[in-house]
């Protein structure tokens, strides 16, 4: 069964797109270039973090950063080959591991694994941004507003997890001299 959010969004891209499809610019496909570049060694981080961890919740939503990752990746390599731009090259993948075979120093905690993904996703919403406001063609611009729209649900679930076991890393509160603290 379909999803009625993407049946929609895909009656709306074909009201916008309606413009004869000119080459991509330069800064389009360096865009282009950065995400995929930037969500393939993103997805390294996620294998890294799928060694390590025990934690279910922690697993589960590693699985989902990755299933995100990979789709984007997916969708936006087979973009660039048939727009003729080269595929950037990445780290291998890594290989399964036991996590008790990775020694203590080594070894991420969960919280630095949540953080370093609530921080990896913090960037790929900035590079996912800079390409939409970038973006000259209509497609483009709409393949943008897609990935950013898929990495805010996805932060919205990783706050909560992050809010529930205290990782949520939060700066000092501002406040103005002369008022008093509520």
């Amino acid at each position: 069964m379909g999803n009625p959010f993407e049946a929609l969004w895909n009656t709306i891209k074909t009201f916008v797109d309606v413009e004869e499809k000119s080459p991509l610019n330069i800064i389009e496909v360096g865009d282009c270039w950065q995400y995929l570049t930037t969500v393939q060694e993103f997805i390294r981080y996620e294998e890294i973090g799928l060694n390590t961890t025990k934690d279910d919740e922690v697993k589960e939503m590693l699985h989902d950063a990755l299933k995100l990752c990979k789709s984007q990746s997916k969708r936006l390599s087979d973009f660039m080959i048939k727009e003729g731009i080269p595929l950037s090259v990445v780290a291998s993948p890594k290989p399964d591991s036991d996590n008790n075979d990775i020694p203590l120093g080594v070894k991420l905690t969960d919280d630095e694994i949540v953080n370093g993904v609530a921080f990896k996703f913090v960037t790929i919403s900035q590079l996912s941004s800079k390409g939409q406001v970038d973006a000259i063609r209509n497609d483009v611009a709409m393949m943008w507003l897609e990935y950013y729209s898929e990495i805010v649900t996805f932060g919205a679930t990783l706050r909560v997890l992050m809010r529930k076991r205290g990782w949520l890393k939060v700066p000092p509160y501002y406040v103005p001299p002369g008022n008093p603290i509520k």
